[in-house]
């Protein structure tokens, strides 16, 4: 039991050891130990600092990011716009110019068909008209009496000449 009542002279010279590592560590120990914490405590406080400083510039990034992104696609509408616009007035060109070519084909058209037209009546006109004297001339050669005759005469002489 004499460990838990100390005497009076062992509390004494603990007391006296006790303040001369206190005092030493006081002049010495403390003040390198405060500085430390001092320390660290303002390197913690510059990272801090550095991670809000980071965050804030990171946030203004995101916001210039967003802004190109939305002026980028504000661009691209009217890059779309623009080429869908000179799509569309290519296509009318096109058609336009198809037309009016198609105009040109068929008036181009009408007028052969009428000049192979009017040929074709000049020859058919030609070929009745030398038809017409052909049988003219036989019959005249013939001087036939009878008009029956001259009929029978007449539907031969076309079948001679008729194309089939």
């Amino acid at each position: 039991m004499s460990l838990l009542m100390p005497d009076s002279g062992l509390v004494f010279w603990m007391l006296i050891s006790f303040g001369i590592v206190f005092a030493i560590l006081a002049k010495y120990g403390f003040p390198v130990i405060m500085s430390k914490v001092e320390d660290r405590e303002n390197q913690i406080n510059d990272f801090l600092q550095k991670v809000n400083n980071a965050e804030a510039i990171l946030a203004e990034l995101k916001t210039e990011g967003d802004n190109l992104i939305s002026k980028a696609k504000e661009e691209q509408g009217r890059i779309l716009k623009d080429a869908m616009q000179r799509y569309e007035k290519i296509i009318k060109e096109a058609q336009q110019e198809a037309e009016n070519i198609l105009q040109k084909k068929l008036l181009e058209a009408n007028e052969l068909i009428r000049i192979e037209k009017e040929n074709a009546v000049r020859d058919i006109r030609k070929q009745v008209t030398e038809l017409s004297l052909n049988i003219a001339e036989k019959v005249l050669l013939k001087k036939l009496e009878d008009e029956k005759e001259q009929i029978e005469l007449i539907n031969r002489i076309l079948e001679e000449y008729s194309p089939n």
